[in-house]
């Protein structure tokens, strides 16, 4: 089977750096895989992408090294196994707030003895190779979002759920649910110490810490703070930043 990179980066104790697309197009995701970044995430739950689109994006994704990941709208079994039979090398799930809630993402990524995802991989097996159905429960990463304050009182409870790999943290919706204007790079006290209480969670518990970063400055603290997987705020935005940046340039001179 295709080896999982961002598995390899945390093996050798690196840090990965991932993309994120919200553009429902495969030539702009075969543009962010084709630049620096380790791996490359599709957002089916606040992109503008759904499972029709997301099929070419990973396809794109595919003409580079770089690991395919996806986020579902929901801790709903039937995206979460349509993405991993489409390809994707991981799975980040939103508002997971329970032990419960944790075990059915998982169970949902998971094959038979270990979860209850149905087989019938016809693009996984495409990308990953004649022996995925044998090894895709050792290489599909799971990632349960950490992004309320119910799940701040559940963190151990979460993190310690069997084939959970990793948990994320969103830090807007964290913010929100904590009682602050959402951010998505918090300067709150009470939020940074939430940020940081989770990533003390996660290695205590055995899993890797990532989060959603707004830049590639704040993608630095975090890793100073533990964090092993940081995503660079999404494609929309880089566009954005970088065409205001260079207007503001074009117009010094009025």
């Amino acid at each position: 089977m295709r080896e999982n990179n961002v598995r390899n980066i945390w093996a050798g104790g690196g840090y990965v750096v991932n993309a994120w697309l919200a553009i429902p197009n495969s030539f702009s995701a075969e543009q962010m895989a084709h630049t620096p970044f380790d791996s490359v995430t599709v957002d089916m739950q606040h992109g503008m992408v759904d499972f029709q689109a997301a099929v070419p994006m990973l396809q794109a994704i595919s003409t580079t090294d770089k690991t395919p990941l996806a986020r579902v709208p929901w801790n709903d079994p039937i995206p979460i196994m349509k993405i991993l039979d489409a390809g994707a090398y991981g799975v980040i799930c939103p508002m997971v707030n329970n032990r419960a809630e944790a075990e059915r993402f998982v169970g949902a990524c998971r094959y038979a003895p270990d979860g209850y995802r149905s087989l019938g991989p016809p693009r996984g097996v495409l990308y990953g190779g004649p022996d995925y159905v044998e090894r895709a429960n050792d290489t599909v990463l799971t990632f349960a979002m950490i992004e309320t304050e119910e799940a701040m009182g559940n963190l151990d409870e979460i993190m310690s759920t069997p084939g959970l790999d990793a948990i994320y943290v969103g830090p807007n919706d964290l913010s929100l649910s904590l009682g602050y204007r959402p951010s998505p790079d918090p300067s709150e006290p009470a939020v940074l110490e939430a940020i940081e209480t989770i990533a003390q969670a996660a290695e205590r518990n055995g899993v890797v810490a990532s989060i959603h970063c707004a830049s590639g400055d704040m993608v630095k603290r975090m890793v100073a703070r533990g964090y092993r997987f940081c995503t660079i705020a999404n494609e929309i935005r880089l566009m954005a930043m970088k065409a205001a940046e260079e207007v503001a340039v074009a117009r010094e001179n009025d």
